[in-house]
Protein backbone atom coordinates (compact mmCIF):
# COMPACT_ATOMS: atom_id res chain seq x y z
CA UNK A 1 0.00 0.00 0.00
CA UNK A 2 1.43 3.39 -0.93
CA UNK A 3 0.27 6.09 1.15
CA UNK A 4 0.74 9.85 0.47
CA UNK A 5 0.14 13.17 2.42
CA UNK A 6 0.30 16.72 1.42
CA UNK A 7 -0.69 20.17 2.56
CA UNK A 8 -1.75 21.03 -1.07
CA UNK A 9 -1.92 24.90 0.41
CA UNK A 10 -4.95 24.74 -1.56
CA UNK A 11 -6.49 22.62 -3.70
CA UNK A 12 -7.73 24.87 -6.57
CA UNK A 13 -4.54 26.25 -6.93
CA UNK A 14 -2.45 23.08 -6.44
CA UNK A 15 -4.82 21.33 -9.28
CA UNK A 16 -4.00 24.88 -11.67
CA UNK A 17 -0.45 24.38 -10.77
CA UNK A 18 0.71 21.04 -11.43
CA UNK A 19 -0.63 19.05 -8.84
CA UNK A 20 -2.85 16.97 -11.55
CA UNK A 21 0.50 16.02 -13.10
CA UNK A 22 1.91 14.31 -10.13
CA UNK A 23 -1.36 12.76 -8.82
CA UNK A 24 -0.60 10.64 -11.99
CA UNK A 25 3.00 9.64 -11.32
CA UNK A 26 2.28 9.34 -7.95
CA UNK A 27 0.90 5.69 -8.30
CA UNK A 28 -0.68 6.15 -4.46
CA UNK A 29 -3.29 4.03 -3.09
CA UNK A 30 -3.86 6.85 -1.00
CA UNK A 31 -3.48 10.34 -0.47
CA UNK A 32 -4.13 12.66 2.36
CA UNK A 33 -4.62 16.23 1.72
CA UNK A 34 -4.66 18.86 4.07
CA UNK A 35 -5.26 22.92 3.61
CA UNK A 36 -7.65 22.07 1.39
CA UNK A 37 -9.80 24.99 1.30
CA UNK A 38 -12.56 24.65 -0.67
CA UNK A 39 -16.20 23.21 0.02
CA UNK A 40 -17.34 20.22 -0.17
CA UNK A 41 -18.94 20.33 -3.69
CA UNK A 42 -15.51 21.37 -5.38
CA UNK A 43 -13.42 18.92 -3.43
CA UNK A 44 -15.57 16.12 -4.46
CA UNK A 45 -15.84 16.96 -7.85
CA UNK A 46 -12.66 17.34 -8.52
CA UNK A 47 -11.59 13.78 -7.75
CA UNK A 48 -14.95 12.34 -9.05
CA UNK A 49 -14.95 9.13 -10.93
CA UNK A 50 -10.92 8.15 -9.82
CA UNK A 51 -10.89 8.24 -6.18
CA UNK A 52 -13.21 7.69 -3.18
CA UNK A 53 -13.11 10.70 -1.46
CA UNK A 54 -13.85 11.62 1.90
CA UNK A 55 -13.37 15.49 3.08
CA UNK A 56 -14.43 17.77 6.00
CA UNK A 57 -14.13 21.49 4.79
CA UNK A 58 -13.52 24.34 7.74
CA UNK A 59 -16.49 26.21 9.39
CA UNK A 60 -14.47 29.28 8.62
CA UNK A 61 -14.51 29.99 4.51
CA UNK A 62 -11.51 29.43 3.28
CA UNK A 63 -9.81 28.01 6.07
CA UNK A 64 -7.82 24.74 7.16
CA UNK A 65 -9.97 21.32 5.49
CA UNK A 66 -8.75 17.81 5.52
CA UNK A 67 -9.37 14.84 2.76
CA UNK A 68 -8.90 11.39 2.56
CA UNK A 69 -8.54 9.75 -1.68
CA UNK A 70 -8.48 6.34 -1.54
CA UNK A 71 -8.53 3.82 -5.01
CA UNK A 72 -10.07 1.22 -1.71
CA UNK A 73 -13.40 1.63 -0.78
CA UNK A 74 -13.21 4.34 2.47
CA UNK A 75 -15.88 2.57 5.39
CA UNK A 76 -16.56 4.22 8.60
CA UNK A 77 -15.62 7.53 7.88
CA UNK A 78 -15.86 10.22 11.31
CA UNK A 79 -14.27 13.83 11.01
CA UNK A 80 -13.08 16.31 14.38
CA UNK A 81 -16.79 16.83 15.97
CA UNK A 82 -17.82 12.98 15.85
CA UNK A 83 -14.20 12.10 16.86
CA UNK A 84 -13.58 15.15 19.25
CA UNK A 85 -17.23 15.50 21.46
CA UNK A 86 -18.79 19.27 21.75
CA UNK A 87 -15.08 20.46 22.30
CA UNK A 88 -13.84 19.77 18.93
CA UNK A 89 -17.04 21.23 16.59
CA UNK A 90 -14.96 24.90 17.51
CA UNK A 91 -14.60 26.41 14.50
CA UNK A 92 -11.35 26.93 14.58
CA UNK A 93 -11.07 23.32 15.20
CA UNK A 94 -12.58 22.14 12.17
CA UNK A 95 -11.22 20.93 8.59
CA UNK A 96 -8.72 19.28 10.51
CA UNK A 97 -9.14 15.98 11.57
CA UNK A 98 -10.76 12.97 9.26
CA UNK A 99 -10.39 9.19 9.79
CA UNK A 100 -11.85 6.05 7.82
CA UNK A 101 -11.12 2.65 7.60
CA UNK A 102 -9.44 0.52 4.17
CA UNK A 103 -8.99 -2.81 3.40
CA UNK A 104 -5.76 -4.30 2.45
CA UNK A 105 -4.99 -8.31 2.08
CA UNK A 106 -3.04 -8.08 5.75
CA UNK A 107 -6.18 -6.54 7.34
CA UNK A 108 -7.80 -3.24 7.74
CA UNK A 109 -5.87 0.03 8.01
CA UNK A 110 -7.04 3.15 10.15
CA UNK A 111 -6.14 6.31 7.92
CA UNK A 112 -6.00 9.80 9.78
CA UNK A 113 -5.50 12.90 7.82
CA UNK A 114 -4.83 15.96 9.87
CA UNK A 115 -3.92 19.39 9.94
CA UNK A 116 -2.67 20.75 13.38
CA UNK A 117 -2.53 24.62 13.97
CA UNK A 118 0.54 26.67 13.14
CA UNK A 119 0.10 28.41 16.21
CA UNK A 120 1.66 32.13 17.23
CA UNK A 121 3.12 32.53 20.48
CA UNK A 122 1.27 34.28 23.34
CA UNK A 123 -2.05 34.90 21.02
CA UNK A 124 -5.67 32.55 21.05
CA UNK A 125 -3.67 30.63 18.12
CA UNK A 126 -1.33 28.96 20.11
CA UNK A 127 -4.33 27.79 22.88
CA UNK A 128 -6.21 26.86 20.11
CA UNK A 129 -3.07 24.53 19.19
CA UNK A 130 -2.79 23.05 22.65
CA UNK A 131 -6.24 22.12 22.81
CA UNK A 132 -6.68 20.17 19.44
CA UNK A 133 -2.78 18.21 19.88
CA UNK A 134 -4.93 17.53 23.67
CA UNK A 135 -7.54 16.12 22.12
CA UNK A 136 -5.76 14.61 19.50
CA UNK A 137 -3.23 12.67 21.91
CA UNK A 138 -6.54 11.46 23.33
CA UNK A 139 -8.04 10.07 20.25
CA UNK A 140 -4.36 8.91 19.19
CA UNK A 141 -4.58 6.37 22.48
CA UNK A 142 -8.33 5.41 21.72
CA UNK A 143 -7.56 4.46 17.86
CA UNK A 144 -4.13 2.66 18.99
CA UNK A 145 -6.29 0.72 21.57
CA UNK A 146 -8.81 -0.50 19.05
CA UNK A 147 -6.65 -0.78 15.46
CA UNK A 148 -3.48 -2.81 15.09
CA UNK A 149 -2.74 -1.26 11.65
CA UNK A 150 -3.42 2.69 11.77
CA UNK A 151 -1.68 5.50 10.79
CA UNK A 152 -1.82 9.15 11.62
CA UNK A 153 -0.56 11.51 8.79
CA UNK A 154 -0.70 15.03 7.88
CA UNK A 155 1.22 18.77 8.88
CA UNK A 156 1.41 18.53 12.12
CA UNK A 157 2.75 22.15 12.26
CA UNK A 158 5.83 20.76 14.28
CA UNK A 159 9.55 19.84 14.48
CA UNK A 160 10.60 17.04 16.66
CA UNK A 161 14.09 17.88 16.72
CA UNK A 162 16.97 19.69 15.94
CA UNK A 163 17.27 17.36 12.70
CA UNK A 164 14.03 19.01 11.56
CA UNK A 165 14.83 21.99 11.32
CA UNK A 166 17.72 24.00 9.46
CA UNK A 167 17.53 26.94 11.85
CA UNK A 168 16.83 25.56 14.76
CA UNK A 169 19.04 27.48 16.56
CA UNK A 170 17.34 30.89 15.37
CA UNK A 171 13.52 29.55 16.40
CA UNK A 172 13.96 28.19 19.53
CA UNK A 173 11.29 30.18 20.69
CA UNK A 174 8.73 30.11 17.17
CA UNK A 175 6.05 28.36 17.42
CA UNK A 176 6.40 25.06 15.76
CA UNK A 177 9.76 24.39 17.49
CA UNK A 178 8.29 25.34 21.08
CA UNK A 179 9.54 22.67 23.70
CA UNK A 180 5.79 22.34 24.81
CA UNK A 181 4.67 21.31 20.84
CA UNK A 182 7.35 19.08 20.73
CA UNK A 183 6.73 17.22 24.35
CA UNK A 184 3.39 16.14 22.40
CA UNK A 185 5.41 14.50 20.03
CA UNK A 186 7.27 13.00 22.58
CA UNK A 187 4.59 11.05 24.07
CA UNK A 188 3.19 9.95 21.05
CA UNK A 189 6.19 8.16 20.01
CA UNK A 190 6.64 7.04 23.30
CA UNK A 191 3.20 5.32 23.37
CA UNK A 192 2.84 3.17 20.74
CA UNK A 193 3.12 5.17 17.61
CA UNK A 194 6.24 5.36 15.20
CA UNK A 195 7.73 8.34 12.74
CA UNK A 196 7.46 6.29 10.21
CA UNK A 197 10.14 8.85 7.95
CA UNK A 198 12.38 9.27 10.58
CA UNK A 199 12.66 5.67 11.01
CA UNK A 200 13.21 4.82 7.01
CA UNK A 201 15.31 8.13 6.92
CA UNK A 202 17.67 7.42 9.88
CA UNK A 203 20.09 10.21 11.31
CA UNK A 204 20.02 12.69 9.20
CA UNK A 205 19.31 16.50 8.61
CA UNK A 206 15.32 16.46 7.39
CA UNK A 207 14.78 15.58 4.52
CA UNK A 208 12.61 18.88 5.12
CA UNK A 209 8.95 18.56 3.79
CA UNK A 210 7.86 22.40 3.96
CA UNK A 211 9.93 25.61 2.96
CA UNK A 212 8.87 29.56 3.29
CA UNK A 213 7.87 30.92 -0.02
CA UNK A 214 9.67 33.89 0.39
CA UNK A 215 13.84 34.20 -0.07
CA UNK A 216 15.80 31.42 -0.81
CA UNK A 217 13.90 29.15 1.57
CA UNK A 218 13.72 26.48 -1.35
CA UNK A 219 16.74 27.15 -3.03
CA UNK A 220 18.98 26.31 0.19
CA UNK A 221 17.22 23.90 1.59
CA UNK A 222 16.21 25.87 4.93
CA UNK A 223 13.10 23.98 5.19
CA UNK A 224 11.08 22.11 8.02
CA UNK A 225 10.13 18.40 8.81
CA UNK A 226 6.59 18.88 9.35
CA UNK A 227 4.72 16.68 8.04
CA UNK A 228 4.71 12.96 9.00
CA UNK A 229 3.49 9.50 8.43
CA UNK A 230 2.63 8.34 12.33
CA UNK A 231 1.90 4.67 12.87
CA UNK A 232 1.12 1.75 14.96
CA UNK A 233 4.56 -0.24 15.95
CA UNK A 234 2.70 -3.15 13.79
CA UNK A 235 2.11 -1.22 10.87
CA UNK A 236 5.58 0.57 10.73
CA UNK A 237 7.33 -2.65 10.96
CA UNK A 238 5.61 -3.10 7.53
CA UNK A 239 6.97 0.32 6.45
CA UNK A 240 10.07 -0.26 3.39
CA UNK A 241 10.24 2.73 2.05
CA UNK A 242 10.01 6.67 2.27
CA UNK A 243 10.60 9.65 0.25
CA UNK A 244 9.73 13.23 -0.20
CA UNK A 245 8.86 14.18 -3.60
CA UNK A 246 10.49 17.46 -3.27
CA UNK A 247 9.65 19.76 -6.47
CA UNK A 248 12.85 19.99 -8.94
CA UNK A 249 12.39 23.69 -8.77
CA UNK A 250 11.13 27.14 -7.07
CA UNK A 251 8.81 27.32 -10.08
CA UNK A 252 8.07 24.33 -10.49
CA UNK A 253 6.01 24.02 -6.72
CA UNK A 254 2.53 23.82 -6.51
CA UNK A 255 2.69 23.81 -3.03
CA UNK A 256 4.66 25.20 0.13
CA UNK A 257 5.07 21.43 1.28
CA UNK A 258 6.17 18.46 -0.77
CA UNK A 259 4.44 15.20 -0.72
CA UNK A 260 6.05 12.60 1.77
CA UNK A 261 5.25 9.15 0.44
CA UNK A 262 5.58 5.68 2.22
CA UNK A 263 5.09 2.14 0.69
CA UNK A 264 4.02 -0.74 3.46
CA UNK A 265 3.89 -4.31 2.51
CA UNK A 266 0.78 -5.02 3.08
CA UNK A 267 0.09 -7.92 0.49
Amino acid sequence: MRLATVNVNGVRAALRKGMVGWLETVDADIVCLQEVRAPDEVVKDAFAGQWHVAHQASDIKGRSGVAILSRIELRDVRVGADVFGESGSRATHTGRWIEATVGTPTGDVRVVSTYVHSGDVGTPKMDDKFAFLDMATTRLGEIASQSEFAVTVGDINTAHDNRDIRNWRGNLKSAGFLPEERAYLDRWFGSGWVDVHRALAGDVDGPYTWWSMRGKAFDNDAGWRIDYQIATTALADRAIAARVDRQASWDARWTDHAPLVVDYELG
